[in-house]
């Protein structure tokens, strides 16, 4: 377990460290320059992955709590949003104009789903803990930018792209989700 909460802290505190101390990040890009800079940090992210999956893989999975018995099948389509949302993040859509941080509330959902289905010890470290994190985010960020400018408007086709980019990748998990993870979301 010690591994699993040693990733999600890195994990959170190395992605909240250019909202939360803009100084610290422009010091170092100014020691090492930008890409040592963006290496550093990729490196760090890469090594807060591979805690939490060594973590992960384990840690015991010692129930917690019952979750709710609607929770499985309220998980399976905030899954879809989720993706959505991960998706629209990338690329320019007017879902922007609604939500102002897609891939931190995708990743919220995401974590919210999977609390929602799982009651065990590992999953509330990791979903909980990766949840906080982009809420966290969330706050962190608007503090720093200050009012929100929404994007312009732009043709309805362009939610297209998240859209089906959100389904695409909601079926291939869907299926890859038992290989990878040793769970079918479908049982």
């Amino acid at each position: 377990m010690v591994w699993l909460l040693l990733g999600v802290l890195v994990w959170s505190v190395v992605h909240a460290s250019k909202s939360a101390a803009p100084g610290l990040r422009a010091g170092l890009v100014q020691r090492l320059r930008e890409d040592p800079y963006k290496g550093l940090f990729s490196l760090a992210i890469l090594l807060s992955v591979v805690l939490m999956v060594v973590g992960w893989r384990a840690a015991t999975p010692t129930p917690v709590y019952a979750p709710p018995a609607w929770g499985h099948a309220a998980a399976l389509p905030l899954m879809i949003v989720a993706l959505v949302l991960l998706v629209a993040s990338a690329v320019p859509t007017n879902i922007k104009r609604v939500v102002r941080h897609p891939q931190l509330t995708g990743v919220a959902l995401w974590a919210l789903a999977h609390l929602l289905a799982n009651g065990d010890r590992r999953s509330i470290v990791l979903f909980a803990g990766i949840g906080i994190w982009a809420l966290l985010e969330m706050v962190l960020i608007n503090r720093r930018e200050g009012a929100r400018q929404k994007p312009a408007p732009l043709p309805l086709s362009a939610d297209l792209k998240p859209l089906v980019g959100g389904l695409v990748a909601y079926f291939v998990l869907l299926v890859a989700h038992p290989y990878l993870f040793g769970v079918s979301p479908l049982r």
